[in-house]
């Protein structure tokens, strides 16, 4: 049985105009939406970016071929999971093609496709750290600014720096958790079939298309707006309390 991704598509597309009319009538969520713009563009571009560059350095040339060894968000922006991402908080990027058949033969072949499809997650992480340390240094050193937004409400060019790197955090994480459902088409379901043994592997194979419906029944019935945004906190949370402990911030 084969699933048309265009039938996926067209669903993702319905659940995510049903929340847009939200967003036009909220002001406030509508410019945390305008405001998550380019932490969505450095998100996706870095994520993809991953997958390219350590394909190539695994010994796959594709994605240099296909132009996606560039820091351009035009070569990796996906537009279903772009608008997933902007109005869901979740999603994902244009795919990065590879041909496992290049990769370096010192390397088992689906240990290395599980390696290309976790340095995504991985670099979306690592920014969220990046991040987390320079709103912990702007906490330690421009207190007020911080101060500003959360207790005063006030918006003003600091302000909105602070709220782009919160943003920049959190698009981030939530990339990196959502990505990580061992569900394809997702990283997380390459990672896990890199990791299978021989016969499960296949039998994994053979019936990706059950896994592809159980992801969009899960997707449908919003389960994933429980466990991402709760993942997604913690870890931000965890990520400032510890980082924040050389900066003096507890």
């Amino acid at each position: 049985m084969y699933i048309d991704r265009r039938i996926f598509y067209v669903i993702i597309a319905i659940l995510a105009l049903s929340r847009i009319s939200g967003l036009l009538t909220d002001e406030t969520a509508l410019l945390g939406l305008l405001l998550s713009l380019p932490a969505i563009l450095i998100a996706i571009t870095f994520h993809e970016f991953a997958h390219a560059f350590v394909a190539d350095r695994l010994g796959d040339d594709t994605p240099r071929n296909q132009g996606r060894l560039s820091l351009n968000p035009l070569s990796h922006l996906d537009f279903m999971g772009t608008i997933m991402l902007i109005f869901a908080g979740f999603g994902w990027g244009k795919p990065v093609q590879i041909d496992p058949r290049n990769f370096n033969r010192n390397i088992n072949m689906s240990v290395a496709e599980a390696i290309v499809a976790a340095a995504g997650p991985i670099m979306n992480f690592i920014l969220a750290i990046i991040f987390t340390i320079i709103y912990c240094a702007i906490v330690k050193f421009s207190p007020e600014t911080v101060g500003m937004l959360h207790f005063l409400g006030e918006i003003n060019p600091q302000t909105l720096i602070v709220l782009l790197i919160e943003a920049c955090i959190s698009i981030n994480i939530a990339l990196g958790v959502f990505n990580l459902i061992p569900l394809p088409p997702l990283d997380g379901s390459k990672i896990l079939k890199g990791f299978l043994p021989y016969q499960m592997r296949n039998w994994f194979i053979k019936y990706e298309y059950v896994f592809y419906i159980i992801f969009i029944v899960v997707f449908i019935t919003g389960i994933t707006d429980y466990f991402v945004p709760y993942i997604t906190e913690t870890i931000t949370n965890f990520l400032i309390s510890i980082i924040g402990i050389p900066f003096g911030i507890l």
